[in-house]
């Protein structure tokens, strides 16, 4: 089974969450910068001493991740959750899908082979 992982998370939080999961051995991360509001449906800023502007769309991070089993899928979940965590709204949202299909274009590979090779520029994660 091949899953994708999407993250919203804030943007000051990259560098954490990037740093936790190359500790973890995870490869192969796609990041964007995005905007989106969640529960708290924006902020308001002041805007010079007293004016009060909503701002309905915030600044995030989508972090796109494709792992090969679904004890993976828990493991970069709970890595992302950690380590984007402040406890404050607007933390984020992780998601994650069933892939159908994969395939590498430079070498054929489909399916999980196509997540995860012999190479030693893309090992496998250990399995634990």
């Amino acid at each position: 089974m091949i899953i994708k992982i999407e993250a919203y998370i804030r943007e000051e939080k990259m560098d954490d969450v990037l740093d936790a999961l190359a500790k973890m051995n995870v490869h192969g991360i796609t990041c964007y910068q995005v905007m989106g509001c969640g529960a708290q449906h924006g902020i308001k800023k002041y805007v010079r001493g007293n004016q009060n502007i909503p701002v309905n769309m915030l600044p995030k991070i989508k972090i796109e991740v494709v792992v090969s089993t679904e004890e993976w899928e828990d493991k970069v979940m709970e890595c992302i959750r950690s380590s984007a965590f402040t406890g404050h709204h607007g933390d984020g949202k992780i998601f994650s899908y069933e892939v159908r299909n994969a395939l590498r274009i430079r070498t054929g590979e489909t399916g999980e082979q196509a997540v995860y090779s012999n190479s030693s520029l893309n090992p496998a994660p250990p399995k634990n």
